[in-house]
């Protein structure tokens, strides 16, 4: 029997080429490996102001380019986070075992709430609603973008002090494991390698869209920032705009870094912008292509409704074990 992996992605926004590099396309590979089910977090995406319609837009646009991308419907369980109550009602269970200090000190809740007017609960507690959407399915592994190890330790804390207080010897809960990618585990800006490249900057030059039009990812790559010494090498310290660009052009192309600069060996920054540009496009074609036919068609519902019903099993079965052992089922 083949293990179990979950990973869910916020449809916040249409994915960065950094999204992509960074988990999601790790997402394809593994299905073959394990039993993979993936979801649209969209509980999470509501920590944070949204607007109704371009959340519900969104949502779908997320679930159709999972597919888009290679998730075959076949072989994993693709879901929407709120078809399935149990993630919600875990979350509940999670917070009172979880403390206050923990969850002031994750680096994303820091991070979002210096950007917000007004700080929601929701913001504070949503560690505990991703520590139940990894719980509800005994996941052993959860694919994710180096940005979220913080979580996956939270989770594993979490496991090893629910298991002690209420397994009574046993392990109720499974304690999961974080997957990262090799290379380029951390996609920064285009225009500043020193933040991570974010759908929500307000310098749309900063970040490639996988929706993005190929006259507009060449722009961008065109319009990258670089430096003053004009060659091609990996050095995070000195040359660091570079060397983000040397990540990005080696998870597409599936190359190692140093055959990429000595490929580049004394031509400047050109003809290396130019064909980062161009793979850059032949990788995301296919993939708009598809979206496009599922967001138009009918196929798609019809493959959330079953994944929710496949996920509802699941998880449904996990939250009662849960409510048992803490006195309340």
């Amino acid at each position: 029997m083949k293990q179990r992996i979950f990973s869910g992605v916020q449809p916040s926004g249409t994915p960065t080429i950094g999204n992509y590099i960074g988990a999601m396309k790790g997402f394809v590979d593994l299905q073959d490996k394990y039993e993979a089910i993936y979801c649209v977090v969209n509980q999470h995406a509501i920590t944070v102001p949204q607007n109704p319609k371009e959340l519900k837009h969104n949502t779908k646009s997320l679930a159709a380019l999972y597919i888009a991308m290679g998730i075959d419907p076949d072989k994993s369980i693709i879901f929407v986070q709120s078809d399935v109550p149990a993630h919600a009602q875990a979350a509940w269970l999670i917070q009172c075992n979880l403390g206050i200090g923990e969850l002031e000190r994750m680096t994303q809740y820091k991070d979002k709430a210096a950007k917000q007017e007004s700080i929601s609960a929701g913001l504070l507690t949503y560690p505990a609603l991703m520590v139940g959407d990894i719980v509800l399915y005994d996941a052993a592994y959860v694919p994710v973008g180096d940005d979220q190890k913080q979580h996956i330790e939270l989770t594993r804390d979490f496991v090893d002090r629910f298991n002690y207080r209420f397994g009574q010897g046993k392990d109720l809960l499974v304690k999961p494991e974080g997957i990262y990618p090799k290379n380029g585990t951390r996609v920064m800006s285009l225009q500043d390698p020193t933040r991570k490249m974010s759908k929500s900057d307000d310098n749309v030059r900063s970040f490639i869209s996988l929706l993005d039009p190929p006259k507009t990812i060449i722009k961008k790559i065109k319009s990258a920032v670089t430096d003053s010494i004009g060659e091609v090498h990996y050095d995070v310290e000195k040359q660091s705009a570079v060397s983000n660009l040397l990540e990005i052009y080696a998870s597409l192309s599936q190359r190692s870094i140093d055959s990429i600069v000595e490929e580049y060996q004394g031509q400047g920054y050109g003809a290396f912008k130019n064909d980062l540009a161009e793979l850059t496009v032949e990788t995301v074609a296919p993939i708009q292509e598809r979206y496009e036919k599922l967001m138009a068609g009918n196929d798609l519902q019809d493959i959330v409704t079953d994944g929710a019903t496949k996920a509802n099993k699941i998880a449904s079965e996990t939250l009662a074990r849960m409510e048992s052992a803490m006195g309340i089922h």
